[in-house]
């Protein structure tokens, strides 16, 4: 006897999740995603019993090593200006996996996430079936993700990347335009050893036909991007040629910036974010939504007021995020050597803060010493502690770390990250007074530090 329901599916399982936080515990309980089998077979086998729900709208897609997340938020809020309906799919969270698959701004909700799971999991079962190796928690998420978003239905799906590219999971989709935001030595272990080798990774989301909007890139994975643009004869725009940052200067709660789009400058554009890093993704945003309205130099700018309006909406928690006055307390998920320099720059160009307490907790794997060494020339003390994440460095490693680059006088240790910030902002509350400044608080190391710490200091889950 057929234990098909009436519509053709298969069955679902026996113990289906009823609620939301039980979808995300049977998600938590398969391969994460930083366990990698590099093979597209499992999510495109997936997508096919979906009936390939990832061609049901165009799509954006944006790798790189640093500014993803941000970007595609960018994106997302521009296309939305522009009168689209949007998904967005971004990783990872920072403190509800819901946060991933956004329509309309706003995140999943908990009956729709429980919907989509529900429709999408008997598939996964035959996947799982079918394969020696089952379906990790990333392929469902994008799985998911692209089945909400045809069933919303949405105008244009804005896809981050999970790693890399070529291998990616979202890399099912072959995207309209594909987006490269500056690409740095991360995940070397899996993407490879040097930035031209990891580049040559990341482009394997140029598909051909697409448009391929570079932000500026290091010495050496330029090289890998522009094969990859020749070799499938894809358009390509570059930052400092085609499109880029014109000006920009420190305004309050952000910055001002004059931007070079495809089809001419947008003045006056107010970005409610800080530094230098965060003009360059907007530069990279517009442009890629500009290749995406077909803009471009024969047609001029799009709408200036629209731009102006979206950038100025654009919000991007865990981002340098100001989550506390008196003393001031910032957040941000920097989680490599490149990021926290980019990091430490803005926290200098942006705060006027004479002195500055560090919290930080990393997961293992990551160029911790890279990232210690980029926080010493800002830091006047350091308070290390440790996430929750199974991947945590323990705070006794990575406080003997921060020992070698910091020196014994201006380290502490405290496990927990509750009793780190009380720590964190006692010191700073007890530096001297300044006229011309005061102290300040950055915790950062990891998203998923930034994440619990947004949490703690706010009481806010998104």
């Amino acid at each position: 006897m057929s234990t098909s329901p009436p519509d053709g599916r298969p069955a679902a399982a026996p113990h289906a999740p009823r609620t939301a936080a039980q979808v995300e515990a049977a998600l938590l309980g398969r391969w994460p995603e930083t366990r990698l089998e590099p093979s597209l077979t499992r999510i495109a086998a997936l997508l096919d019993l979906l009936g390939s729900p990832e061609r049901a709208a165009p799509v954006v897609q944006v790798t790189g090593t640093n500014g993803k997340t941000t970007t595609a938020r960018m994106i997302d809020e521009l296309l939305r200006g522009f009168g689209l309906r949007v998904g967005r799919f971004t990783s990872p969270h920072l403190t509800s996996m819901r946060e991933r698959i956004v329509l309309d701004g706003q995140p999943i909700s908990e009956e729709r996430f429980l919907a989509a799971y529900t429709d999408v999991a008997p598939y996964v079962d035959l996947v799982d079936a079918a394969n020696d190796v089952p379906m990790s928690f990333f392929e469902v998420m994008v799985a998911l993700s692209f089945a909400f978003f045809a069933d919303a239905p949405v105008d244009v799906a804005v896809v981050e990347v999970g790693m890399g590219g070529r291998w990616d999971a979202t890399n099912v989709a072959d995207a309209r335009v594909a987006v490269i935001t500056p690409v740095a030595l991360d995940h070397a272990e899996y993407l490879g050893p040097d930035v031209a080798t990891i580049a040559a990774e990341k482009a394997g989301i140029i598909k051909p036909g697409s448009v391929a909007v570079l932000s500026h890139q290091p010495a050496g994975a330029m090289d890998s991007l522009l094969r990859r643009v020749v070799e499938v004869e894809a358009t390509v725009a570059r930052e400092g040629t085609e499109f880029g940052v014109l000006e920009r200067r420190v305004a309050v709660g952000g910055q001002q910036l004059r931007l070079q789009g495809l089809g001419g400058e947008y003045e006056e554009v107010y970005l409610p974010l800080f530094g230098a890093h965060q003009a360059q993704n907007a530069a990279t945003a517009l442009a890629a939504v500009e290749a995406f309205l077909g803009a471009g130099a024969a047609t001029g700018t799009v709408a200036m007021e629209v731009v102006r309006d979206a950038f100025a909406a654009v919000r991007s928690p865990g981002r340098l995020e100001r989550v506390r006055t008196s003393p001031t307390v910032l957040v941000d998920a920097a989680h490599n050597p490149a990021g926290m320099a980019a990091t430490v720059e803005a926290v200098r160009e942006s705060f006027d803060l004479t002195r500055v307490v560090g919290v930080v907790g990393c997961v293992t794997g990551k160029d911790v010493t890279g990232m210690l060494t980029a926080l010493e020339g800002l830091c006047a003390d350091l308070v290390v502690t440790q996430n929750s994440s199974p991947r945590a460095m323990p705070a006794d490693e990575l406080g003997a770390l921060a020992v070698d680059v910091f020196g014994a006088d201006r380290v502490s240790v405290h496990p927990q990250l509750a009793e780190a910030l009380e720590s964190a902002i006692e010191l700073a509350e007890a530096g001297p007074d300044d006229a011309l400044g005061g102290s300040g608080v950055l915790v950062t190391g990891s998203v998923i530090t930034a994440g619990e710490a947004r949490t703690l200091l706010t009481g806010r889950r998104r």
